[in-house]
């Protein structure tokens, strides 16, 4: 009995206009997902704009639309520029995030540095027991924190935050970092050593220029939770004098139940631009700095 053999049926080809145009829609619907998220995202900072911008007399006003500014003024900037808490909670915030980043990048660096190239028992445990560190809630160390504070009698006292801030941004600086040096090649050690190099040779010559996308990131990322950080400094700081921006800005212009939303606003916004500024001239060093130590390490 003789077999019949059947030819495999030829694929049916997808036309090429059917394929375009689910790219196409593929595409469209890409462009409206992001549009609705800018959109989303933009709506608080022009509303506090927009607030910002009007007299206290508008603010309060239920005539006209509340998105609009009938009768703009920077009077609530002038004020806030002039008065002088603003400048003493300003100069508070630079002062403690430029020691916060001066320190986290010290720590971070050599702490990488060690776990990444010094290989010793327990080592890979320690590293991961670093980035675990930095997902435990602030709340959870506020009571420990609050105690060492007291001990140290830094209670009031701005300082206090260049003591606390770390424990948020050294233990995710550290991660960063740990990822770029286990990248590079372990010959150059090598090399360095058979050349007569130390350790901090090999350190500040070859590993910081190579490591610099993501130190740029863990800078950045230091300053960013320095600046933005706000239960510490509400727990810790009740002097106008000793007070940050994040918190300085709520309690010298909120009043019991008077809330002057102008100049709030006005100080939220003016309070937000350094860390926008930076992200907008260095947002290209720091999503390269995070991906490229995420996936090297």
């Amino acid at each position: 009995m003789d077999a019949t053999v059947t030819a495999p049926r030829p694929m049916a080809r997808r036309p090429v206009h059917s394929l375009h145009r689910q790219r196409q829609w593929a595409l469209w619907g890409s462009y409206a997902a992001l549009a609705c998220f800018v959109v989303f995202f933009l709506i608080p900072p022009f509303h506090m704009l927009m607030t910002s911008l009007k007299t206290s007399g508008e603010i309060s006003s239920m005539e006209g639309n509340p998105w609009l500014v009938r009768h703009p003024t920077l009077s609530n900037y002038i004020e806030l520029l002039t008065a002088p808490n603003f400048q003493a909670f300003f100069w508070n915030s630079t002062k403690v995030a430029v020691c916060v980043v001066a320190i986290t990048m010290v720590i971070s660096v050599l702490a990488a540095f060690s776990l990444a190239r010094m290989r010793f028992w327990g080592s890979q445990v320690l590293a991961t027991g670093v980035f675990l560190t930095y997902l435990v809630p602030e709340s959870l160390l506020f009571i420990p924190m609050f105690q060492i504070t007291g001990a140290l009698g830094l209670i009031n006292n701005a300082w206090a935050m260049v003591i606390l801030y770390p424990t948020l941004s050294v233990p995710f600086c550290t991660w960063i970092m740990i990822g770029y040096f286990a990248s590079i090649p372990k010959e150059l050690d090598e090399a360095a050593l058979i050349d007569g190099a130390g350790w901090l040779q090999m350190l500040w010559k070859i590993f910081i220029p190579v490591a610099m996308p993501g130190i740029i990131a863990a800078t950045i990322f230091a300053f960013t939770v320095a600046w933005g950080a706000f239960l510490y400094p509400m727990a810790f700081l009740y002097s106008s004098d000793q007070m940050v921006l994040t918190v300085g800005i709520v309690s010298d212009l909120i009043r019991a139940d008077v809330f002057q939303w102008g100049k709030i606003m006005a100080g939220s916004l003016m309070a937000a631009a350094p860390p926008v500024i930076i992200y907008a001239f260095l947002m290209d060093y720091y999503i390269a700095g995070l991906t490229a130590g995420a996936t090297k390490g």
